[in-house]
């Protein structure tokens, strides 16, 4: 049904206030208010689109250009919706105007009012319909409609009860082709699925266990930081990281399969076809079976790493849980080894090196002792000095008994001669002996020089001594270091095997299925429902 509305946008055809008639003209409030008073009053079908033009100009029109009429048509002042109404008007008949006064135009040349209000629905055409109509004869195109056929109420009810059977049936259809596909795509699989994991699935048993990789405590001078972090899982959690890893590697399943033969416990006949490992299967076959069922998980937060091992047998399970916590803590004594071995090493080469050198010095001392005859330099110098101080004691009382006898206005000759003597032979005595403490003598070296190679000797002896201590103690602490850096596994929760089959778990595998059956349908339905949306737009 049209919308109806009171009032109209009238052309303003009323004579203005100088006189002047035409569209152009701009109404009058009283006017304009007749003309809608007039348009009010009559019943929508007997109203009339407004003149195209007077009879004058209609005249005039034979002799005007184009561009003359799309003048005069501007000179109306027509609005926006005037035009755009004259442009689909002028589309909807197979007009080509270059404009929307020219399209204006070319309608009332071919005597089509352009303000006639058309229903949306009637511009809503194919592409074919619209190429028919424009190849009609235009007495057929401008026809007027067919009046609409009455229905009365036992066709009314017929045709309503038809149109209801044709929805169920379609209904029906649609319900019937949506069980298929259901049944095809959802539950044919799940009962599928349900069928081999209540009665063909081989049982699995798993075993769990736990364990976590320590470090020896540290030293009472460690830092804070150390110490908040040493009783925590993230002390510990590259160590960790480190051996699950090598637990979930090919390296771990090549040594199980060598030392406790997995493959050929996963190759028994009475397993079932999918989960059984076919004969003369390959590492990487084998691997992915075993990264199915050797589950390894690590707890940050904890530290604690947690392994569940699933096997066709509880021993076996068993079996292999035991290994491989064998090899995880093979793994864990590697992980610090070398960095102990280099911590000793460094510190055992520097003790050796510091040993022989010292040694060395040691050599060099006991060497000079004997090639000089010298047991100690200041021993000899002192009993050297004793002697001369001796010996100059003996020289000033010979002088002074000298002098004494001097005195003596008659002194004796003879024994004066012989002081005299003594005088002299202390003090070649000194002088020999002072000269034998600076001067070599015979070739041979002087007191001096002995005594300050033995000096030298004996200081780089002592130096090297020095340093042969610290080398031991730097030893001592490369040795407690290192048993602070070893790391251990300790076992918190030990395997044991399970009395029951611990998988398959067969309802929550069945519900699984169902939901991944029923979430790839709906992923299907909804893209090939997009898609056809697309390809009939």
């Amino acid at each position: 049904m049209k919308p109806r509305v009171r009032k109209f946008r009238i052309r303003r055809s009323a004579p203005g206030p100088s006189g002047v008639s035409g569209p152009g003209a701009p109404a009058t409030g009283s006017a304009r208010a007749a003309a809608t008073a007039t348009a009010e009053e009559l019943p929508q079908p007997q109203r009339k689109a407004p003149p195209r033009l007077t009879e004058q100009s209609e005249q005039e029109q034979g002799f005007l250009s184009p561009q003359e009429e799309i003048e005069a048509i501007k000179r109306e002042n027509l609005t926006g919706r005037q035009l755009r109404i004259a442009r689909r008007e002028a589309q909807k008949h197979g007009l080509n105007p270059s404009s929307d006064l020219d399209a204006v135009r070319l309608l009332r040349k071919h005597g089509i009012d352009p303000f006639k209000r058309s229903d949306l629905l009637e511009l809503v055409v194919s592409d074919q319909q619209g190429q028919a109509a424009r190849n009609l004869p235009a007495a057929i195109r401008h026809a007027p409609p067919p009046s609409p056929h009455v229905l009365t109420e036992d066709e009314r009810a017929r045709e309503v009860q038809k149109m209801q059977r044709d929805i169920v049936r379609r209904r029906r259809r649609r319900l019937a082709l949506l069980m298929v596909r259901l049944a095809f795509f959802v539950f044919i699989p799940t009962i599928l699925t349900g069928y081999y994991y209540f009665r063909i699935a081989t049982p699995m048993y798993g075993t769990h266990s736990e364990f976590v990789i320590q470090q020896a405590s540290p030293a009472g001078g460690s830092s804070k930081l150390g110490g908040l972090l040493g009783g925590s899982g993230f002390a510990n959690i590259q160590d960790a990281i480190t051996v699950q890893s090598y637990l979930t590697s090919r390296d771990a399943m090549m040594r199980l399969d060598r030392e406790h033969g997995f493959k050929a416990h996963f190759q028994q006949a009475f397993i079932d076809n999918i989960q059984r490992l076919p004969p003369g299967a390959s590492n990487e076959a084998a691997y992915r079976l075993y990264k199915k069922r050797i589950k390894i998980g690590f707890d940050p937060t904890e530290g604690i790493v947690k392994m569940d091992v699933v096997a066709a047998t509880p021993q076996a399970s068993l079996e292999f849980s035991k290994a491989l916590i064998g090899y995880a803590e093979e793994q864990v004594d590697k992980l610090t080894q070398r960095l102990r071995e280099d911590q000793m090493k460094g510190a055992r080469e520097s003790y050796q090196e510091a040993e022989a050198k010292m040694l060395a010095a040691q050599k060099r001392v006991l060497e000079l002792q004997e090639k000089r005859g010298v047991l100690s330099a200041d021993a000899e110098i002192t009993s050297r000095m004793q002697q001369i101080n001796a010996f100059e004691l003996r020289l000033r009382n010979k002088q002074l008994e000298l002098s004494r006898l001097l005195d003596n206005p008659r002194p004796n000759p003879t024994r004066v001669s012989l002081i005299r003597k003594d005088i002299q032979r202390l003090q070649d005595m000194i002088r020999e002996m002072r000269n034998e403490l600076t001067s070599p003598k015979n070739s041979a070296q002087s007191l001096a020089s002995i005594s300050g190679e033995l000096k030298v000797a004996e200081a780089d002896l002592a130096t090297r001594q020095m340093l042969l201590s610290q080398a031991l103690q730097q030893l001592e602490t490369a040795r407690i270091e290192a048993n602070r850096q070893v790391r251990y596994l300790s076992l918190g929760v030990a395997p044991v095997p399970p009395d029951e089959p611990t998988y398959p778990k067969a309802f929550e595998n069945t519900v699984l299925a169902f939901l991944i059956f029923s979430g790839l349908y709906l992923m299907i339905s909804l893209t090939a429902s997009i898609l056809r949306e697309q390809v009939s737009v």
